[in-house]
């Protein structure tokens, strides 16, 4: 079996198995996630591959982590990822990538997150919800995040936290590639 069909089912049973856990109709999902209902249907079925920014919607509508929802093994309160079980979540022919590195539900959703630029790319966010944070370290370069319309450089070393809930883009400016560590911090769905 493929990563992609390993990762496809994992969704579907996961999306499922939230929706049943929080009460929610496939109405009642889609209304709350922005998408439609027969997306739901097929994501469920596991017979599409969504978009990334599908799977962030669902998860924020479920008040769960992106991880949560790609998780394949339910295990014990100790969880490793082991090198080969990161999730490369976007990249770009330039060598622009992030992956998904962990993610824990605590009480919401809690992620962290390495991210690699090349100079002249960019990566928009849309807001999260309410009370979503971000916590982010530059290692390497410099990065630009610009929040709500506001640019702030953050060069290597420093570090950044901001209030998610507007849109957002980090982009690298620079002429050399740009590293970072992300948190992000989710609520939890009352």
């Amino acid at each position: 079996m493929s990563d992609l069909d390993l990762l496809t089912q994992s969704l579907a049973r996961n999306v499922k198995r939230w929706r049943t856990e929080r009460g929610f109709t496939l109405d009642a999902l889609a209304a709350r996630a922005g998408v439609s209902r027969g997306m739901l249907i097929q994501i469920e079925q596991a017979r599409t591959n969504p978009s990334l920014g599908t799977v962030v919607k669902i998860g924020d509508a479920l008040g769960i982590s992106i991880t949560t929802l790609l998780d394949y093994e339910q295990g014990p309160k100790v969880r490793i990822v082991p090198p080969e079980q990161v999730v490369r979540l976007w990249s770009t022919d330039a060598g622009s990538w992030s992956r998904l590195l962990a993610g824990a539900e605590a009480p919401g959703p809690l992620e962290m997150w390495e991210w690699r630029m090349m100079p002249g790319e960019s990566s928009r966010s849309d807001p999260h919800p309410a009370g979503t944070v971000e916590i982010l370290h530059v290692t390497e370069g410099e990065m630009t995040l610009t929040v709500d319309g506001v640019e702030h450089r953050v060069p290597a070393g420093a570090s950044v936290t901001f209030e998610a809930n507007a849109e957002h883009v980090y982009a690298n400016q620079g002429d050399v590639p740009a590293r970072w560590m992300l948190a992000v911090s989710v609520p939890a769905v009352p």
